[in-house]
């Protein structure tokens, strides 16, 4: 009977180690793939913080009044430059940079990348990339997908690229609506803690931003970089 027995348990607790060894194998590409590929709309890190960002693609002419307001405040943005406006404006670009706002990728000519194929979705987010890193001397890694228009498969190829798909919880809507009294209450309708305000440079938001900035301020929460708010 110990002759039968012995080799029938060996044989069990290898069928029994190799199923635990799948099942871990399982789990730990499930949790993976829950984890990967996720856009960032805020950050729940639990500190008193808040990003200020903007995406840039026009509005030009506003960005030298919303630098001396930053300035004024002693605040950092972060500035989600389109790479064909990079071009257009290497300068305004290195005085944005210069001035210690963080730069990030806003693609290189304003598509809706759900709608480009893979390849087109690549050159979008290299292209953007080159044209800044050439003016500023550093690569970008947000990614700040125009319209906000993103799929999986957008998210997945900016993050092979290596960069963190960033999209926000507050949007001001300025692009559309320039009454500085609307931006502001779009800020503040929900908690500030862990937001991502969405802006562009507009004279609404000139307007509107020294409100914002002193107020969020008074609210004791702390204005960051995104890079800052969604660090561990």
């Amino acid at each position: 009977m110990k002759i039968f027995f012995i080799p029938f348990n060996k044989k069990l607790l290898m069928i029994i180690g190799i199923i635990i060894l799948v099942i871990i194998l399982l789990f730990s590409i499930s949790s993976k793939v829950l984890t990967a590929f996720k856009p960032i709309y805020q950050a729940e890190t639990g500190r008193d913080e808040i990003a200020l960002t903007c995406n840039v693609v026009w509005g030009t002419e506003y960005i030298p009044m919303m630098l001396d307001i930053l300035k004024k405040e002693d605040v950092k943005m972060t500035f989600y430059i389109g790479g064909k406006w990079a071009e257009d404006n290497p300068e305004v670009l290195k005085e944005i940079y210069l001035a210690g706002h963080e730069i990030g990728n806003h693609g290189y000519d304003h598509k809706k990348h759900s709608k480009l194929t893979d390849i087109d979705n690549e050159n979008e987010i290299i292209n953007a990339e080159k044209a800044i890193e050439k003016i500023i001397d550093e690569k970008t890694t947000l990614f700040a997908p125009p319209y906000g228009d993103i799929n999986e498969r957008t998210v997945e190829i900016a993050e092979d690229l290596g960069y963190k798909v960033i999209m926000w919880n507050k949007d001001t809507i300025d692009w559309r609506d320039q009454d500085p009294q609307v931006i502001y209450d779009r800020v503040f309708k929900s908690p500030l803690k862990g937001g991502i305000v969405l802006m562009h440079p507009t004279e609404g938001t000139v307007k509107a931003l020294p409100a914002i900035i002193k107020d969020i301020k008074k609210q004791n929460v702390k204005i960051v970089k995104v890079s800052d708010l969604i660090k561990d």
